[in-house]
C-alpha cells in the first residue's frame, strides 16, 4: 500500500508525501481520476484510509481534515493499520489533551499488533506522559523495540536517551552509534545531528566530505 512501508520504518511526514506524489507520478495516474475511483471504492480500508489522505493533505481536493478524520475512523475501524497511526497521532500532537488518552490506547493497539511506528509512539507517550504516567524507562524499552524492528525515528529518540540519561545511563558513543544509523535509514533530524557532530567533531574527527554528503542528503529529503 501506498507509504505503508514509510509510515512503519518511522518516516517524516513530508518523505511519505513524497512518495505519494512519486507513486502517483511513476504510475502516470491522473489525480481526479484516482479520486473518483477512490469514492466508488469505499467497501475497502485501504481505499477508505487512502480517500482519508487525500483530504488530510490535500491532494487532489481542497484540505479537509474533518472528512479526512471520519475516513480515518472508519478505516481504523476496519483494522487497518496505517489509519490507526494517523489517528494516533491526531490525537497525541493535536494539543486537546482530552484525546491523549485515546491516542495513547491506539498505541498500545498498535504495539500489541508488532507495529513498529506505533511501538514507538507508545514509547513517546510514556516519554512525554500523554495518556499515561511519564516513564522513562518504560519510554527507552518501547523505543528498543521498535529501533529493533528497524523504526529510524525510534533509532533517534534512543540516541536522545543516551545523550541524556533519559530511561538509561549516558552513553555517547551508543548515542552517537544509533544517530548514525538512524541517519542511514533516512531520518532527517538525525542527518541533521549528524551534521553538526562531523562539524563541530562530537564523537568522531573532523570530516568535511562527509559532513556535506549528509547536507546533500537532508536537501535531497526536502530539509530547508
Amino acid at each position: 500500500m501506498i507509504g505503508q512501508m514509510e509510515s512503519d520504518e518511522g518516516k517524516e511526514e513530508i518523505v511519505i508525501n513524497q512518495h505519494v506524489f512519486d507513486y502517483i507520478n511513476n504510475h502516470k495516474l491522473d489525480l481526479h481520476e484516482f479520486h473518483n475511483w477512490l469514492l466508488n471504492n469505499q467497501n475497502d480500508s485501504k481505499s477508505i484510509y487512502l480517500l482519508g489522505y487525500f483530504n488530510y493533505y490535500g491532494i487532489g481536493i481542497d484540505i479537509n481534515i474533518e472528512k479526512a478524520l471520519e475516513l480515518y475512523q472508519k478505516a481504523a475501524k476496519l483494522d487497518n493499520n496505517l489509519a490507526l497511526f494517523e489517528l494516533a497521532n491526531v490525537y497525541i500532537e493535536g494539543g486537546d489533551s482530552n484525546y491523549h488518552e485515546e491516542g495513547f490506547e491506539l498505541s498500545e493497539k498498535l504495539a500489541e499488533k508488532g507495529y513498529s511506528s506505533g511501538i514507538n509512539l507508545l514509547g513517546y507517550c510514556y516519554d512525554i506522559g500523554i495518556g499515561t504516567d511519564e516513564d522513562k524507562e518504560k519510554a527507552f524499552e518501547f523505543y528498543q523495540k521498535a529501533a529493533n524492528l528497524g523504526n529510524c525515528l525510534a533509532l533517534y529518540n534512543l540516541a536522545y536517551m543516551y545523550s541524556y540519561g533519559e530511561g538509561v545511563g549516558v552513553n555517547y558513543k551508543k548515542s552517537f552509534e544509533l544517530i548514525e544509523k538512524s541517519a542511514e535509514k533516512g531520518n532527517m533530524n538525525a542527518i541533521s545531528l549528524l551534521e553538526y557532530c562531523h562539524n563541530h567533531e562530537i564523537g568522531i574527527k573532523l570530516n568535511m566530505q562527509e559532513a556535506f554528503e549528509f547536507y546533500q542528503l537532508a536537501a535531497n529529503l526536502g530539509n530547508s
